[in-house]
């Protein structure tokens, strides 16, 4: 098959890692795969090494920008058709809000227009890593977002969910009510999180931080952004670095709100508690898992946050808000799922944590027993080629 995926960016993030684990896989199925992106503008870091020798191409339209420009959102517009014109695909298979509205609308303007092809072609199939309208938005922009997105769901022929919860809740809005939906969890290079480091390399990566060796260390990974949550974990360590003189806790990310969680760390006191490593590469990720003892989670917003199962792969418990797709990875025997925003609970669950470490051996070995299979890469690639091959007959 002829396919070809956009992206509105390459930054460091899950359904960016998604995206090219999905054009990698396929490629080395045999198919011709293209990927069209934006730059990768902002201060999330970029994957644009990862594309080099995936077997596929890449395309990068200078003006495909996230935030919503009419400036250069007609001129993206017309260079995906003409990109799609010139790439003659069987598929075009979008990702995440902005590129999935504008090129759905290029690729279903040139259905049955391309030379060669059946009067279905392209099929487009559109991939919801997360929903542009959430609780924590007024409610004038989320309707006007259900708008957007309904409207495009009439010029998508298949959907897939990186969680039954996106399902239901776009489903829920009205959207794609008359099409397929597929769920393929998004998947995981498993290796490096399933092997586990010797311990020189673990303490290697404490020393790096000045993590004391005996530490109980709790990891949270997210963009230090609106919504991602670190302020409720700052919070909870008010209370729990009281108790527990010997705990650490981890901030892997940076993002336009690190200089203001780090103000509110020093006026609680707790500034030889945190540990902030910027950026990471994803190769480190598994590195910064393995170092720590727990992972903390408190997005308000995610479809299905890949750090939970990249945690549960690394043996380690995980304490997450109840959002989205979290408690299709998250229960009793895996960690803590605990209500959004809820800081009571949230020290309830890292002191659980802390005074039993048989627990979270316990949580963590049932954990990786749990997504080993449901999030390896050709999982998520069978049901993806598999939804591409229904569309095809």
């Amino acid at each position: 098959m002829k396919i070809v995926h956009i992206i509105t960016r390459l930054i460091l993030g899950g359904a960016q890692e998604n995206t090219l684990i999905t054009c990698q896989r396929l490629a080395r199925r045999g198919h011709e795969v293209t990927l069209i992106t934006g730059p990768a503008i902002g201060p999330e870091g970029a994957l644009f090494e990862q594309t080099k020798n995936g077997g596929y191409n890449v395309i990068v339209i200078e003006k495909l920008r996230r935030a919503i420009d009419p400036r250069y959102d007609l001129p993206s517009y017309l260079a995906l058709k003409r990109q799609l014109r010139r790439l003659d695909p069987d598929i075009v298979h979008t990702h995440s809000a902005k590129a999935g509205i504008l090129g759905r609308y290029a690729a279903w303007a040139l259905k049955g227009r391309l030379p060669g092809r059946s009067a279905g072609c392209p099929h487009v199939v559109h991939t919801i890593h997360g929903l542009a309208f959430h609780p924590y938005q007024r409610r004038l922009l989320n309707g006007v977002y259900i708008l957007i997105e309904r409207a495009a769901g009439k010029r998508t022929d298949a959907f897939i969910s990186v969680a039954d919860a996106m399902t239901e809740k776009a489903r829920a809005a009205g959207i794609g009510l008359a099409r397929p939906w597929v769920t393929a969890y998004s998947a995981i290079e498993e290796e490096p999180y399933l092997k586990a480091p010797t311990g020189e390399q673990r303490l290697a990566f404490r020393r790096k931080y000045a993590i004391p060796e005996g530490a109980f260390v709790f990891v949270k990974i997210a963009r230090i952004f609106d919504l991602k949550g670190h302020e409720f974990v700052i919070r909870s360590a008010k209370t729990l670095a009281r108790a527990h003189p010997h705990v650490i806790w981890l901030f892997v990310g940076d993002g336009a709100l690190t200089e203001q969680r780090k103000q509110e760390i020093r006026e609680a006191g707790l500034e030889g508690r945190f540990r902030f490593t910027g950026l990471l590469p994803p190769s480190e990720i598994p590195r910064a898992i393995h170092a720590s003892d727990a992972l903390v989670h408190c997005s308000l917003r995610e479809g299905l946050a890949r750090v939970l199962p990249q945690a549960l792969l690394c043996g380690k418990p995980v304490v997450s808000f109840d959002i989205d797709g979290a408690r299709e990875v998250v229960g009793p025997d895996t960690g803590f799922l605990i209500e959004a925003e809820n800081v009571q609970q949230l020290i309830y669950a890292c002191r659980k944590l802390i005074e039993d470490p048989k627990l979270c051996l316990r949580l963590g070995r049932q954990g990786r027993e749990l997504v080993q299979d449901t999030f390896s890469p050709e999982t998520m690639v069978d049901a993806i080629e598999g939804v591409y091959r229904m569309l095809l007959g």
